[in-house]
């Protein structure tokens, strides 16, 4: 591991544990997740677990911490980058402009999704999602799943003051893939959506 691999480590751990500590009341964050448990109800068939929720708040741009892992039961929060699709922000400004759900957008959908089985693709591991709205019911034939992106770390922040963009999944940055998809295992909810 060379210094620069390093730095990028150390500085999204200590990202992370600040993070932990930024779930301010009255945030878009708090609104998300009163938006994530309605739909947790919602489809409360679908889901077996119902102890954490992932949460991806597109009101926030891309250089900062807003994909969201919610422990229901015991209150903590921990936070990560994600990466919006192409077709969500075709000038590359770091701002989801627009959701969409149709085949070849390179967008990013909103609503309620399942997660599913791991597995090692084009990006390596890898996490199924289910699309359990009408917002987002083409994220199976779309292949939007969870994965790892080398576009997804602070040297993009530093270099360009955004994160590079996905083609509509859920991309995280590669050294902080094993504890995303850790934390939210197989038959959780994720909710997408901005404010």
């Amino acid at each position: 591991m060379n210094r620069r691999q390093f730095a990028s480590l150390a500085v999204g751990g200590i990202a992370l544990a600040f993070s932990r500590q930024a779930w301010a009341t009255g945030s878009t964050q708090d609104v998300l997740l009163a938006r994530a448990k309605a739909a947790l109800d919602r489809h409360h068939h679908s889901f077996a677990l119902r102890d954490r929720v992932g949460i991806a708040d597109f009101s926030r741009p891309s250089r900062e911490l807003r994909f969201h892992i919610v422990d229901l039961v015991g209150g903590t929060v921990s936070s990560y980058l994600v990466a919006h699709g192409r077709g969500s922000d075709p000038d590359h400004s770091g701002w989801l402009k627009r959701f969409s759900n149709e085949p070849n957008s390179l967008a990013s959908s909103s609503g309620s999704y399942m997660t599913g089985e791991f597995y090692n693709g084009v990006h390596g591991q890898a996490m199924r999602l289910k699309g359990l709205d009408p917002d987002n019911n083409n994220a199976e034939p779309r292949a939007i799943v969870i994965h790892g992106a080398p576009y997804v770390s602070e040297n993009q922040i530093s270099t360009w003051g955004k994160i590079g963009r996905s083609e509509g999944c859920f991309a995280v940055a590669e050294h902080m893939l094993p504890q995303v998809i850790g934390l939210l295992g197989s038959g959780r909810m994720l909710y997408s959506d901005k404010v």
